[in-house]
């Protein structure tokens, strides 16, 4: 009941936003009543085609849930650019209103409002057409030092590449995936980290289509820890796959990597919000560092959500690694999640600890990506000075 009830909420909010967008725009439109008939049709396409692709992944008939998904979520992507330019005209034309009011005749209100009714479709279409490239091009590599104070000599230099956030499902299979193992393998890192959501859907769906990342390959191996989407997806089921397939998976504890004559502690918590789910995976980051050599001063904590920073800085970790923000991914989520979470991207302190969020290395939602890059973080740990 609670699922139909958020259902039937999205729903009617959706067709009230879409009567917004065709009332603001449609009898605006430089073009014949034919033309507009067609955008209005558009719109209520749109409306139709929303929801089915966000509920797509629960679709077991295929390829139909895969279809469903590609043009619903493309159709989504393009309708939330549409909405947002037409706020932002709508905000423009009541400033050019009110210069018309002060300095009569010094503007055409006419001219401004057919130009930029034409004007808003062209710059949604073409935001969803770059973001559309963004995001299924393969994630580029990003390069960060981190400064540790107390690193010893041994761990300067030691690399860990970081991958987040795929989110194999409708829209992003294996071939997606085998590109991702292949540009990680080729950095030749100490130590893999996957900061969770990896999945959108079932083991028995998706099994197929990430078995590649037990391609990993690493000096200390490749380790992950559970995002909120294993948790939609059946956590258990995919902690048991993870592993079958040859990646550590860390649930509230921690291994010691020994490396150069150095050791440092690797703990991986379950995801922020894991409790809700289960009550035994409530994430616990002291937990996780239980029975952990206390002369070990380097201390990385693997969560999925930037959430769980202040905890693991009471915990006496020095760095985290999360995910989970996405970067916002496009305008206007990436103003949005600053209120959700303590840090969107890239590397940051809370006292002690450094942070680092990645913008994540696939996307969720619509195939769409603009002003947040995804990517494949090679973190590298050097002695602070």
């Amino acid at each position: 009941m609670p699922r139909l009830s958020f259902l039937v909420r999205f729903i009617s909010i959706g067709v009230l936003l879409h009567l917004y967008v065709g009332f603001r725009l449609i009898p605006d439109l430089p073009v014949a009543v034919a033309g507009k008939w067609l955008a209005g049709l558009w719109l209520v396409l749109s409306c139709l085609l929303i929801p089915p692709g966000m509920l797509a992944r629960r679709i077991e008939r295929q390829p139909l849930g895969d279809q469903l998904a590609w043009t619903g979520l493309i159709a989504m992507g393009f309708f939330s650019s549409l909405l947002m330019l037409t706020v932002a005209r709508d905000i423009v034309l009541a400033s050019l209103m009110t210069v018309d009011a002060i300095w009569p005749h010094t503007l055409d209100l006419a001219l401004w409002r057919t130009g930029s009714a034409a004007a808003v479709p062209a710059l949604a279409f073409l935001t969803t057409a770059v973001g559309f490239v963004n995001a299924r091009r393969r994630a580029r590599v990003v390069t960060v030092d981190v400064p540790l104070s107390n690193l010893p000599a041994g761990l300067d230099g030691f690399t860990i590449v970081q991958i987040s956030d795929i989110h194999v499902g409708p829209t992003i299979k294996r071939g997606y995936v085998d590109a991702i193992v292949r540009a990680v393998n080729q950095l030749e890192p100490d130590l893999v980290a996957v900061t969770g959501d990896v999945v959108d859907g079932s083991v028995a769906r998706l099994a197929d289509h990430t078995l590649p990342l037990g391609g990993l390959r690493a000096r200390h191996g490749a380790w992950l820890v559970t995002g909120n989407h294993e948790y939609y997806s059946g956590a258990h089921a995919w902690i048991e796959e993870f592993r079958r397939i040859g990646l550590g998976v860390l649930v509230n504890e921690h291994v010691v990597v020994e490396h150069e004559g150095a050791k440092l502690v690797l703990a991986g918590v379950t995801d922020y919000s894991a409790e809700q789910f289960d009550p035994a995976h409530r994430s616990d980051p002291a937990a996780a560092l239980a029975g952990a050599p206390v002369d070990v001063p380097t201390r990385i904590l693997l969560a999925h959500q930037p959430r769980s920073a202040p905890a693991a800085a009471a915990a006496g970790f020095t760095l985290q690694l999360s995910g989970h923000t996405h970067g916002g991914q496009f305008f206007p989520w990436n103003l949005v999640v600053r209120f959700q979470q303590p840090f969107t991207a890239g590397l940051a302190q809370l006292g002690k600890l450094w942070v680092y969020t990645s913008r994540g290395t696939g996307y969720w939602g619509p195939p769409k990506r603009l002003g947040a890059p995804s990517e494949i973080t090679q973190l590298r740990l050097v002695r602070a000075p």
